[in-house]
């Protein structure tokens, strides 16, 4: 790096930052400005040190990269003459943590023309008083806007996820305790049916056959298929009848539990051949109780599990027990944020699961990863009104691995496809969207992943398609 000449103002005013100063400001930063020369692959600056200097490319290619979870990304190569870098918010002074945004490299050889910072913003600040204030109102005012809007939307989300939760929970809880109490009534009618039977004075080998028969045909009633009403109500009519034969008193009732557990004529001969006649519709409500409790301990197991496989979900979704940086596998993710937006999916909208399950593990932020799963189902959710198909997709893209998360709605018009990434941009009426979403999400999968983000789009068929790399990145050099 050597330093040069300083430039004229006439040599000045040709740069569009300097082209409408007045001779005395242009005097000002002649006096101050010094020409460095910086040889191809030099940094001219590197991000999060001090920002001492204001440069301005003279000559040259510049390459400006931002670090994203530990590797570098480029996010401008030009050689546009005039264009700016290092210390952009200098006008802050002291107010704001002067730091370099970025790193600044010379592609080619580069000339540039570099002010003091901290001299730079006390004569701007005399200079422009008033664009000082605007431009201190718009950059602070987004910033605390985007950061009030950002909790208000995680509160906001975190609401509805709980609402869902609690009323997935409340299915199968309510489920778990009206068998229990079911289970109660039909143990006492055991209990006094079984009085019943001993007071025939069955015989030890009598009830032994009934007890092995009782064992025999839950565990039928336990296999018993899924009939079609018009088979159901067939068989019902067919127990009834033999029910009424043998002077069975509640007919209806026993036949709908007896069908219900696949049991037929046949079964229930082979009862009456059991016991005495008097001993019939004893041993048959023993059994009825028999065969509905079964049920009922099965539907009582069938909550118990569905409740732990939401609280499982909860768990995986929140990732509140686990390290936040971890190898993640990305369909237990996906599979959570389903579970907790299941109260929030449109009844017409069906879910398709398109998964390459030889995806590894991924290094990631999995809570985070979670919240853009979340984003991007909801938008989908909305794009569609109420009516479509969600397909949620998995790959292996080279180096990286490819989620897709695709609806038919729509579209985005090409001419908002390239801003729906932009903070506070929304397409959705004024109150129901605050426009940051997307933002969230892109700044998870880039800028914490070292990722990719992009939408694809067409009428039915719109796909936003995250890249996460499938190792961890190497440190830069």
């Amino acid at each position: 790096m050597t330093t040069a000449t300083r430039l004229p103002p006439a040599e000045l005013r040709e740069l569009f930052l300097f082209a409408d100063l007045d001779d005395e400001q242009l005097d000002w930063v002649a006096a101050h400005g010094d020409v460095v020369a910086y040889p191809a692959g030099s940094a001219v600056s590197v991000e999060g040190e001090p920002a001492r200097c204001f440069s301005v490319l003279l000559e040259g290619t510049l390459s400006m990269v931002r670090l994203a979870a530990g590797s570098e990304v480029e996010t401008v190569r030009t050689s546009h003459r005039g264009v700016y870098s290092g210390a952009v918010q200098f006008y802050f002074g002291d107010r704001l943590p002067q730091t370099y945004p970025a790193t600044v490299r010379a592609v080619t050889d580069c000339r540039f023309l570099q002010l003091p910072a901290a001299e730079f913003a006390t004569v701007f600040r005399r200079w422009y008083p008033m664009a000082v204030h605007l431009l201190e109102g718009l950059f602070l005012g987004q910033r605390n806007a985007a950061e009030l809007i950002g909790q208000r939307e995680r509160l906001l989300a975190l609401g509805k996820l709980t609402a869902g939760l609690t009323h997935e929970l409340n299915n199968p809880a309510a489920a778990a305790s009206r068998a229990a109490a079911e289970l109660r009534d039909r143990f006492a009618g055991m209990r006094h049916k079984l009085a019943l039977l001993s007071e025939g004075r069955l015989d030890g080998g009598v009830l032994r056959a009934l007890t092995g028969l009782q064992e025999e045909l839950v565990a039928r009633a336990g296999r018993a298929g899924e009939l079609s009403a018009l088979e159901r109500a067939d068989r019902e009519d067919e127990l009834g009848d033999w029910l009424d034969e043998h002077d069975v008193g509640g007919a209806w009732e026993l036949a709908a539990v007896f069908t219900t557990a696949g049991l037929g004529p046949d079964d229930l001969d082979r009862v009456a051949d059991a016991v005495e006649p008097t001993a019939l519709e004893p041993a048959l409500r023993w059994l009825a109780y028999t065969v509905e409790t079964e049920s009922l301990v099965t539907e009582v197991i069938d909550s118990t599990g569905r409740i732990s496989g939401l609280v499982e979900a909860a768990r995986q979704y929140s990732q509140l027990d686990r390290a936040p940086h971890q190898p993640t596998d990305l369909h237990a993710g996906l599979d959570a944020t389903l579970v907790m937006l299941s109260a929030k999916t449109p009844p017409g909208v069906s879910v398709v699961k398109d998964y390459d399950r030889s995806l590894p593990l991924v290094p990631a932020y999995a809570g985070e990863l979670n919240q853009v799963w979340t984003n991007l189902v909801v938008n989908a959710f909305d794009a569609m009104a109420g009516e479509g198909t969600l397909t949620l997709r998995t790959a292996r893209d080279g180096d990286r691995a490819l989620v897709e998360v695709a609806d038919t709605g729509p579209g985005i018009p090409e001419e908002l496809r390239q801003r729906v990434f932009e903070p506070f941009f929304t397409t959705k009426p004024v109150g129901q969207g605050t426009g940051l979403g997307l933002d969230v999400s892109w700044r998870i999968v880039v800028t914490r992943h070292g990722g990719d983000l992009r939408v694809v789009s067409r009428p039915g068929d719109t796909r936003f398609q995250v890249r996460l790399p499938l190792t961890e990145p190497s440190p830069p050099s």
